[in-house]
């Protein structure tokens, strides 16, 4: 068996300085104490400190520049969605508004996937379909239909929709496995999913926009009350 990582003082370190600033306990736009004090105040060690502060430059909340200082960045004015499985481990009330962009993103993929798919496309699109059916476990439906939608969006021919997917995709993984409700039944997943796939296969634009918005409100709807 593999064994799990263990959690070391920079990751704690690293959570604890993530925290804060979402908090507002360090501002955006403000300056860290300097690294010794601050060192001295979370009790650690100032190396264990830039380790923690590497990581939060590269996740977009920090900027530090030589013999100034480091800044909280102003992530909500310069950032990207990118930052949202952060954010939604952060606080899960950030789903509700990832849902509302899902449902807007997703009827014009959908539409567009009808308007441009080609035949290869409407294959993998319903095996991929069938593979929701089958699935043995939630875990296993949840996942098809997550390729189902990576399908749609590759469908449409723009790969910008095709990252959008996978950054709202991305912003579920820290509550994923509350999200599990629509996912319960196999055979019901299909059902609620089928329709959208053959509106999509048709080459029908309205019908697959429509489609996708039933999907999608269905499927929220139930994922929050799983959250909640």
């Amino acid at each position: 068996m593999e064994a799990l990582p263990r959690e070391t003082i920079v990751d704690v370190l690293e959570n604890r300085l993530r925290e804060d600033i979402l908090d507002g306990r360090h501002p955006a736009g403000s300056y860290l104490p300097p690294e010794r004090q601050l060192a001295d105040g979370y009790g650690v060690t100032r190396t264990t400190l830039k380790h923690a502060f590497g990581r939060l430059v590269q996740a977009g909340l920090l900027e530090t520049r030589h013999g100034v200082g480091t800044r909280v960045r102003d992530f909500a004015r310069l950032g990207g969605a990118d930052l949202l499985p952060m954010l939604v481990r952060h606080d899960a009330r950030w789903i509700r508004e990832v849902f509302e962009v899902r449902r807007s993103i997703g009827a014009l993929i959908a539409e567009r996937a009808a308007a441009c798919a080609t035949a290869a496309q409407h294959a993998e699109l319903s095996a991929l379909v069938e593979a929701v059916r089958h699935g043995d476990t939630a875990d296993a439906v949840q996942l098809a239909d997550v390729e189902v939608h990576r399908a749609l969006a590759r469908a449409t021919g723009n790969r910008v929709y095709v990252l959008l997917t996978n950054t709202l995709f991305n912003a579920y993984l820290p509550v994923r496995s509350a999200l599990r409700g629509p996912f319960t039944d196999a055979a019901v997943a299909h059902g609620r999913l089928a329709p959208l796939v053959e509106a999509v296969t048709s080459g029908d634009t309205r019908r697959a926009r429509a489609a996708a918005d039933a999907y999608l409100r269905d499927t929220e709807q139930i994922m929050l009350e799983g959250l909640a």
